[in-house]
């Protein structure tokens, strides 16, 4: 629902459902987006992963190509796991890092334009997406040069999808709202200290009718495809529209799930380092 911040400080909705995992070992694959893709060998500690690069995503196709024959991955660690959400490596900090280090920040010194296309691509299990920093900082969702994760995720029963979208509807009206209000902080403070109720009530409606009239025009909705992978092989559906979907796994996502079932400790990072060991292109 709409909330009203005009008059109060507005509270963050973000938060990931923990339900029950029911996740089967299995991805959930679009034949029309690994068609002629470009595939990816990635050998780790744990075992090989094999990984198609779409071709809708180029940007991100190219820079990961790019990274891999300069041997960028080679010695770097999986920095943060957690389980039933996904796995995350790229930071090249983490390559001699000590046991217990904080890691996440380090990157190849750039980023690249958020290449978001969605509903196509989207957090599906088995889906490698790229890390980036928040909306605060990142307005533009600009990727990482480097960092980036697999889904392992979990299934939900349409009743939550559909309880799902609801909330990510209402977290884009809020987004909006905010976003409407912002260049308008001097007249809602002016209002605010002449104790003008009636002329804080009226913008608020004008701008409640603005984000509605936003949010109609591309409103959260999932598709067949996304309803049939989330509630069949799981997912991180909360995480659809925000980030950069480049790829997905094809081969090896029993060894993701090893990666997932590992021991972690402080900041989600595992207590015996999990290491990438080499990359290859093979197509």
């Amino acid at each position: 629902m709409m909330l009203l911040v005009l008059a109060v400080a507005s509270c963050a909705m973000t938060g990931r459902d923990n339900g029950s995992n029911n996740t089967t070992n299995k991805t959930m694959t679009t034949t029309s987006s690994t068609d002629n893709c470009t595939r990816v060998l990635i050998s780790t500690t744990l075992g090989d992963i094999e990984i198609a690069l779409y071709n809708q995503t180029p940007k991100h196709r190219d820079n990961f190509v790019k990274l891999v024959g300069e041997g960028f991955y080679d010695g770097v660690l999986f920095h943060r796991v957690i389980k039933d959400f996904m796995i995350q490596t790229g930071d090249p900090k983490s390559r001699n890092a000590a046991p217990g280090e904080m890691l996440g920040a380090g990157d190849p010194g750039y980023t690249i334009e958020a290449e978001i296309v969605y509903p196509e691509c989207f957090h599906k299990r088995g889906a490698l997406a790229a890390a980036r920093t928040g909306d605060n900082v990142n307005p533009e969702r600009r990727s990482s040069g480097s960092q980036f994760y697999i889904v392992t995720g979990r299934k939900f029963a349409p009743e939550m999808m559909e309880q799902m979208e609801q909330r990510m509807n209402d977290q884009r009206r809020q987004h909006v709202f905010e976003s409407l209000v912002a260049p308008r902080r001097k007249e809602v403070m002016k209002m605010r200290m002449a104790g003008d109720t009636a002329g804080l009530n009226k913008l608020q409606a004008e701008l409640i009718e603005l984000t509605e009239q936003e949010v109609a025009k591309n409103p959260v909705k999932f598709t067949e495809a996304q309803m049939e992978a989330y509630t069949t092989v799981g997912g991180a559906p909360h995480l659809d529209g925000q980030y950069t979907v480049f790829g997905e796994v094809t081969k090896g996502m029993d060894v993701v799930d090893k990666i997932e079932c590992v021991e972690t400790g402080r900041a989600d990072r595992p207590t015996t380092d999990v290491k990438i060991l080499s990359m290859k292109i093979l197509k």
